[in-house]
């Protein structure tokens, strides 16, 4: 006979408890995924200089128009709230202060992969897409592309496509706005 894993599934609620209670330290770098909390892997300096580069570049150009939020929770159902490496999100007078950005605020989510991105792919991407986030792109370091995912359609992402050197990718939201890829990459 097999033994059944029973796994208790936490809401975004109990796991911003469990934090305020001192359950996680400051160092903990985790994720409420499908209500399972997940550690995230450590950041290397290719993956730190690749959001900080990115950072640099979004923070002058939209500021007026929106928000970049590094790093910090978006919150995409009661039972999944992930840590994007970037999300550009519209702009709010309290900057989210009040709430927690949600998948009707954000207008792209960027994830940096150098060791995660099969992860990225299998299991954020399709998240993201189900919970309704316009665009996402996952800068592929050790390939040296950007994917983007665009056009959510029941769910999915309907387009598709690898961006690699020398192309350019338009910011959502910001129509006249492009970054090249090279400058993604550095």
């Amino acid at each position: 006979m097999e033994a059944q894993v029973l796994r208790r599934v936490f809401s975004v609620d109990e796991f911003h408890r469990m934090a305020d209670a001192g359950v996680f330290t400051e160092d903990d770098r985790l994720e409420l995924l499908d209500g399972e909390i997940v550690r995230m892997t450590p950041i290397g300096s290719r993956h730190a200089g690749c959001v900080d580069r990115l950072n640099a570049w979004f923070g002058p150009r939209l500021h007026p128009h929106m928000i970049v939020h590094v790093q910090n929770p978006l919150l995409l159902s009661q039972q999944t709230e992930l840590y994007p490496d970037i999300a550009l999100l519209k702009r709010r007078p309290d900057f989210y202060s009040e709430s927690l950005p949600q998948p009707g605020d954000v207008l792209l989510v960027v994830e940096v992969a150098d060791t995660t991105g099969d992860y990225d792919r299998r299991i954020k991407v399709p998240r993201y897409a189900r919970a309704g986030i316009p665009e996402v792109w996952v800068v592929d370091l050790r390939d040296r592309a950007v994917d983007v995912y665009r056009q959510v359609e029941g769910g999915q992402y309907r387009e598709q496509r690898r961006v690699g050197s020398g192309q350019s990718l338009v910011i959502p939201g910001v129509p006249d706005l492009w970054i090249a890829v090279d400058e993604v990459l550095g």
